[in-house]
């Protein structure tokens, strides 16, 4: 009879130890990743006569996957603000790592101060550069 104690009490106290687990599992959010295609190709100032050239294929990631289709709706509103940025950049920012990491978080405020008047609210967590070449 002890024994049959014991098991349920010890049954009993799994239970109540893993409702906190699935919980926190329901309440992280599920982050998700859109591709902007095809890859986006501009020029950028240079100090010489040569225009330099970019080419870059983004990842946009939105904090719920919920947002994909919005994402994918105002995609024509997003490259359009991301070519614009490209284009007002320097040969400096575009070649070195700060400047391209600097870039990469300014896109991140540029495309959700395009999408705030559209959507009511910002979409874009994060933003991954996954193809960066330049000349």
């Amino acid at each position: 009879m002890y024994k049959r104690y014991v098991t349920q009490t010890l049954i009993g106290l799994c239970v109540i130890l893993a409702i906190p687990a699935f919980a926190e599992q329901e309440a992280k959010p599920q982050l998700a990743y859109f591709t902007l295609s095809p890859d986006l190709t501009t020029n950028f100032h240079t100090s010489g006569k040569k225009l330099g050239y970019i080419q870059v294929r983004i990842d946009v990631m939105v904090a719920n996957q919920s947002d994909l289709p919005v994402i994918e709706l105002h995609q024509p509103l997003i490259r359009d603000a991301v070519i614009e940025m490209l284009g007002r950049q320097s040969e400096d920012t575009i070649k070195s790592l700060a400047g391209r990491e600097e870039l990469r978080r300014s896109l991140v405020d540029q495309i959700n101060d395009t999408l705030l008047p559209e959507t009511g609210r910002k979409v874009v967590a994060d933003l991954l550069f996954t193809k960066y070449l330049y000349q």
